[in-house]
């Protein structure tokens, strides 16, 4: 996979967001072993931008590993700075899995109540209400009651 090639603007903001980050794969004197490549990969996934620390003092072998990384592993080279290596490769797509048997999950409802004079404010309370309640027209929560279906419904069902 070749490497992904991007503008100074984008590599700049880039460079700016893996500041605060700290090295997840480190490479030893081995270099770039299948493990480490498929650990980088594995990072790359992940978090999208990291940072590889490498524990050697050949600047060239640095400079070669950083492009033979992101050849092989198809990411973009943001910076190479001292011992530090900055890849960048965007986050796939989770795909996600819809279950059939899935029922409503609680969700945050907003009550608001007026004051008696139009002078103050009113008050808002957010309350949780689950799947099996319902909030009344006077701001009260009660359980849902189960629909009765009579028989004749239910055989043609």
């Amino acid at each position: 996979m070749p490497a992904i090639d991007m503008t100074p603007a984008q590599r700049k903001e880039h460079r700016a967001n893996a500041h605060h980050l700290d090295p997840v794969v480190m490479i030893g004197n081995d270099g770039l072993t299948p493990a480490v490549l498929k650990e980088v990969d594995r990072a790359l996934t992940a978090h999208g931008l990291i940072k590889v620390r490498v524990f050697s003092d050949d600047r060239e072998a640095r400079a070669g590993m950083l492009a033979a990384l992101a050849d092989q592993l198809g990411a973009a080279p943001i910076q190479h700075i001292g011992k530090l290596l900055v890849l960048w490769r965007p986050i796939p797509e989770k795909e996600k899995v819809e279950r059939e048997d899935r029922q409503p999950g609680p969700r945050i409802v907003k009550l608001v109540s007026f004051s008696k004079s139009g002078n103050h404010r009113a008050t808002v309370k957010k309350v949780k209400v689950f799947g099996n309640q319902r909030v009344t027209a006077g701001g009260l929560i009660k359980r849902t009651k189960a629909r009765l279906t009579s028989v004749k419904k239910k055989a043609v069902e």
